[in-house]
């Protein structure tokens, strides 16, 4: 086993038991509201385990934090899309050139050199 993987199950086992853990503890059902204005009639609310709520709110947490890094990560992936184009670019103008300066070279014949 990889140093890598022994610390992934060293890490991710224990984080695992716990969430087990707090799933089973938190089997009670809340109501979450959406409406900020009435509380006592709200028009929408759903019911789910307190544990669905936690992992919900982490999975959300997850998501826009990927979102946010990888937004964040436009600028440079711009820059390496832009600078392999230039280099394709230049290397078509390279083997352009270096076949026209072929074409336009006379031929050199083996016996005529000195």
């Amino acid at each position: 086993m990889t140093l890598k993987r022994i610390f992934s199950w060293v890490v991710g086992l224990p984080i695992a038991v716990i969430a087990v853990g707090f799933a089973v503890a938190n089997r009670e059902w809340v109501t979450v509201s959406f409406d900020p204005i009435n509380r006592v009639h709200p028009f929408a609310t759903i019911a789910m385990p307190l544990w669905a709520l936690f992992f919900a709110g982490v999975f959300v947490g997850i998501f826009a934090g990927w979102f946010v890094a990888w937004r964040g990560a436009a600028r440079y992936r711009r820059s390496a899309r832009d600078a392999k184009i230039e280099l394709i670019r230049k290397v078509h103008q390279h083997d352009r050139e270096k076949r026209e300066l072929q074409q336009n070279l006379p031929a050199v014949r083996p016996d005529s050199v000195s």
